[in-house]
């Protein structure tokens, strides 16, 4: 595996060894990021500035290759050891810990997002197929604070697994690649009802 674009093109990716970790091929990484840059709906039009947050990290393929193409942060979570020490040592020998930040935490589960951390507008998602966790996560990070107004989530799943709208998300494209299906989806926001808005009818 290695970076595919931007400034640490070619540059290997290490990767743990086994079956726990299923990072998100080379192809497979171009072409996501080829419908990121040239994509009508993406907010900011380009990577250039983004913030990134990169959940079930794994090796951090997807948040160092953004980096690599012009954001600017990538938060990256991941808590098996394994993995998080392999995302750590491709930051380090990438040299990008300056705009890097590995946080082991449950996605499920998240922590409030710190005041220090800016909200961010690039999320990519890979969680274990099958379990039906990328809602699950997404909702969860909202919750916390970690979302920006319109951010774009990119979310793979199996082709397989059954296919949910995602409340106060919008979908604006899919893409399949083998056994994967690649969801692009923008947050919107939740609705409030309107007997919370706090409206008063006289």
């Amino acid at each position: 595996m290695r970076i595919v674009g931007g400034s640490l093109r070619g540059r290997n990716l290490a990767s743990p060894s086994g079956l726990t970790t299923r990072p998100t091929g080379d192809r497979v990484r171009e072409a996501i990021f080829n419908i990121l840059n040239h994509a009508s709906w993406m907010p900011q039009g380009h990577l250039d500035g983004a913030q990134v947050m990169d959940v079930f990290a794994g090796t951090g393929a997807m948040g160092l290759e953004a980096i690599s193409q012009g954001a600017a942060h990538a938060v990256f979570i991941e808590r098996d050891h394994a993995a998080a020490k392999c995302c750590q040592l491709n930051i380090d020998t990438f040299k990008v810990g300056d705009c890097s930040l590995l946080m082991k935490f449950d996605a499920l589960h998240p922590v409030p997002r710190p005041l220090y951390i800016e909200p961010r507008n690039l999320v990519f998602l890979d969680p274990p197929y099958g379990k039906n966790m990328g809602e699950q996560t997404l909702k969860a990070l909202q919750t916390k604070g970690w979302l920006a107004e319109n951010a774009v989530c990119v979310l793979e799943m199996a082709k397989k697994q059954p296919e949910n709208s995602i409340s106060g998300f919008k979908q604006h494209d899919e893409r399949d690649y083998g056994v994967a299906r690649v969801r692009f989806l923008e947050f919107v926001g939740l609705e409030t009802p309107e007997n919370e808005k706090g409206d008063t009818k006289i």
